[in-house]
């Protein structure tokens, strides 16, 4: 399992129930936040949302074990046990570069598990299972989906950002809300009224992006604010270097389109620092061969203390102490805070002995 989310572990629970080839009639899962809200006295937990919703479409009951109470999971401890002693000794000696060559492993070491005969009884655990198998319902026509539920609105790029991924959408919804259903492996976005818009397959990085260029207009780059050439201007305002980390991160991904929000990133940092800091940290970036946004904003902050006041964009400190009376530095002297003290002190004894 790539993640411990809720849509993970529903679609573990479907694939469980798939592998078993029907329901069993109660479900005895551990406390886990993904299945278990609260479960104070056993008799009433209270369960999550959306694992009661799978288990009243699978017509099955839940029964999480109680807490602290290893007796009562004694058989999925035991198994685990048996796993360990069994195959997962001898697979922690291999190295595996992806989840499928792992999972091909070990379901080989699995099925020789399970077709194994006991040593103390007669038959396997197969031979068992496939009696108790009789014993399930049948699986429902159509496995339990987890949908979550957000609203996002369509930005310059033509992409919506949902769970850290970025998922592209028709030009005709530029900047207008739309709705989106993921599951665990799909995300579906549709308009607000309800129409479907497009379907993608749900993002397995952070970061990743999804485009079909066909949700792109040809002329998209006079029809959105945001194009490789006004990024490429407004970089030049700030410094040569701005300039060119802007073109390097325009250039870095197969769709041009897919780095403006990086390039907005990183020319937004003049909202807080000075253009000399990001020109700084521009000029650093390229010198180390780090010209992207992530080195940008891990730097900035360090070049511009080091600036000093320079540093920081002295136009929105202005804004904020419009109005105010602004001390100089002289004004704080330790000498002459000093002195002040000791003449009022001494203008208070002398009005008090009048």
């Amino acid at each position: 399992m790539v993640s411990t989310k809720e849509p993970q572990w529903i679609a573990v629970n479907n694939n469980a129930l798939q592998y078993f080839g029907g329901v069993p009639a109660l479900v005895v899962c551990d406390n886990c936040k993904q299945a278990v809200i609260a479960n104070k006295d056993w008799i009433d937990p209270e369960l999550n949302k959306d694992y009661a919703e799978w288990a009243e479409h699978n017509h099955t009951v839940i029964l999480p074990a109680k807490v602290k109470k290893p007796k009562y999971k004694s058989s999925v401890e035991n198994a685990v046990g048996i796993l360990e002693k069994g195959f997962f000794h001898d697979m922690e000696e291999m190295d595996y570069f992806s989840l499928e060559q792992f999972n091909r492993d070990l379901w080989q070491h699995l099925d020789k598990l399970n077709s194994a005969p006991f040593t103390k009884k007669p038959h396997s655990r197969r031979y068992y299972w496939d009696e108790e198998r009789r014993e399930l319902m049948p699986l429902p026509p159509i496995p339990y989906e987890y949908m979550e539920r957000r609203t996002a609105k369509v930005s310059s790029d033509y992409h919506v950002r949902f769970d850290n991924a970025y998922y592209s959408v028709d030009r005709a919804y530029l900047h207008r809300e739309v709705l989106i259903r993921a599951s665990a492996a799909t995300v579906k976005i549709f308009s607000k009224e309800g129409e479907f818009i497009c379907e993608w397959p749900r993002a397995t990085v952070k970061s990743q992006w999804s485009t079909d260029p066909n949700h792109l207009p040809a002329n998209f780059k006079e029809m959105s604010e945001w194009n490789g050439t006004y990024f490429t201007r407004k970089a030049m305002t700030v410094g040569p270097n701005t300039g060119e980390v802007i073109k390097r991160i325009l250039a870095s991904r197969k769709l041009e389109v897919q780095t403006y929000r990086m390039c907005q990133g990183v020319l937004g940092f003049t909202k807080k620092y000075s253009k000399q800091a990001l020109e700084e940290t521009c000029r650093q970036a390229l010198e180390l061969g780090k010209p992207n946004y992530s080195f940008i904003k891990n730097s900035i902050q360090l070049v511009a203390e080091n600036l000093g006041v320079a540093g920081y964009n002295t136009a929105v400190n202005d804004e904020r102490n419009k109005g105010a009376f602004v001390m100089g530095a002289e004004s704080m002297d330790i000498e002459r805070l000093l002195s002040r003290s000791q003449s009022l002190a001494q203008g208070k004894g002398k009005g008090g002995g009048k």
